[in-house]
């Protein structure tokens, strides 16, 4: 797999400065850790999307999507093959009664729109930093509320860059998991059914949620935002903070002592010090408690 082949190849499929070989990855993830994407396309159009897909299929290169690299840890070696970003790719509207979103739209942002149009059912993603996509692809909730709950279909390609609808109920929905985890569909838009609402109270919601959000989570520092899944029937956070981890660091990373569920990059931290301290805090857990933690964060990439 030659870096400067699948560069040139990809130049006459994308639009002009939207694609860097050898680009580091460090400043497109919230950890501000890992190593570097031998290929970053940063796609503006669907067609793009498309192109891209099918390249990486036919030649059998590895493809990986990164948003805005919310709920993502990428090893300190970086990722090989293709790195396709969708930040670009963040319109939203109102189409059918329907609120559609592309991809690379930040699901706050939605939520946002939503409150400006008077819609009510994404209360709940005020405070979730992640893309439309990434949210999808987990399965994004907080406080009580799903994407699952609200979403009516998505626009997707497949492996060989198809487009095809997919409807909720096809989405193999789980906590904070959905059939895209399979690699089989590249999400490019979701369409949200949501109710009209009073306004005054769509926005009393959100900024309560946000005061819950800003005042018990460590937003001051870098992180991937809340590690593990949350044990059934407990909370991981809790457990962590009961096992005395609670400012326990590997390298620069450290468990958050405002929220034990946190884990935050407090001094330069690589990645393999972000691993390792998880992997310490799964070990402590099930040695106390005899609960498996299981983490909630996608890590990706090579080791160096």
């Amino acid at each position: 797999m030659n870096i400067d082949n699948i560069y040139e190849d990809l130049q006459p499929l994308v639009t002009a400065g939207s694609l860097k070989r050898r680009e580091s990855l460090k400043n497109l993830v919230y950890t501000r850790m890992g190593g570097e994407a031998d290929v970053l396309a940063a796609p503006v159009t669907y067609e793009e999307i498309q192109s891209i897909s099918a390249y990486a299929h036919d030649h059998q290169i590895p493809l990986t999507i990164l948003g805005n690299g919310s709920n993502v840890i990428i090893r300190d070696g970086g990722i090989r093959g293709i790195v396709l970003q969708t930040s670009d790719l963040s319109g939203m509207g109102i189409r059918g009664g329907l609120l559609y979103a592309q991809c690379g739209a930040k699901i706050i942002d939605v939520s946002g729109y939503a409150l400006e149009q008077e819609l009510t059912g994404l209360e709940f993603a005020c405070g979730i930093p992640g893309t439309v996509g990434g949210a999808l692809y987990m399965n994004a909730g907080a406080y009580g509320g799903e994407v699952k709950d609200v979403l009516h279909s998505a626009l997707v390609i497949d492996q060989n860059g198809q487009l095809l609808t997919l409807h909720s109920d096809q989405l193999q929905w789980g906590y904070r998991s959905s059939i895209f985890a399979s690699g089989q569909y590249i999400v490019l838009e979701a369409r949200f059914k949501l109710l009209p609402g009073d306004p005054a109270a769509i926005k009393a919601s959100m900024d309560e949620l946000t005061y819950l959000r800003e005042s018990k989570q460590p937003l001051e520092y870098p992180s991937c935002g809340s590690v593990f899944k949350r044990p059934p029937g407990r909370f991981a956070g809790q457990l962590i903070q009961e096992s005395g981890l609670q400012g326990t660091r590997i390298g620069g990373a450290e468990v958050s002592r405002k929220h034990a569920g946190f884990i935050i990059n407090a001094d330069n931290a690589t990645a393999s010090d972000y691993i390792g301290l998880i992997q310490h805090v799964r070990t402590a857990v099930k040695h106390k408690f005899d609960v498996e933690l299981e983490t909630e964060v996608e890590i990706i990439g090579e080791e160096l």
